[in-house]
């Protein structure tokens, strides 16, 4: 019987998993090295169909927030290559807005996309169970 102040026993070698001669096929991150030759083979594929949608167009669902005016038409549809700066300019023009004037449009009430993001990859991640864009806007700043 060891006492319990004794020092613990070396570990068996005979209990340790096995190396294996070849090693696991990883993904590799870009940030791995400085300098790649090619791109590894998940990063490949994933650029591959980067810049391609499910859907030519996408619908946009319009909502106001606080006094802002209502649209005669809240849905519709946009080519899902475009930039958000097309919404953006659509909507300004269907409210009528003046050149000093501000629009504040949130994805799903919670930020505002850069105006170069892409509108179907917007769509793509934050669309509703509907399969629309909820784009609200307000013509005072309404969150954050």
């Amino acid at each position: 019987m060891a006492s319990p102040l004794s020092s613990p026993s070396p570990p068996d070698p005979t209990n340790a998993i096995p190396d294996t001669a070849q090693e696991p096929d990883l993904p590799l991150t870009m940030a791995c090295s400085m300098i790649l030759t090619h791109l590894p083979r998940d990063a490949a594929s994933a650029l591959s169909n980067a810049g391609d949608f499910p859907k030519p167009k996408v619908t946009v669902q319009f909502r106001p927030i606080g006094s802002a005016p209502i649209l005669q038409k809240p849905v519709v549809t946009i080519t899902s290559t475009q930039r958000f700066e097309t919404v953006v300019s659509w909507l300004r023009k269907k409210l009528r807005v003046g050149e000093g004037d501000s629009v504040f449009l949130y994805v799903n009430s919670s930020f505002a996309p850069a105006l170069d993001e892409i509108v179907g990859n917007l769509h793509r991640c934050f669309k509703d169970s509907k399969d629309q864009l909820v784009i609200a806007y307000s013509m005072t700043p309404a969150f954050g």
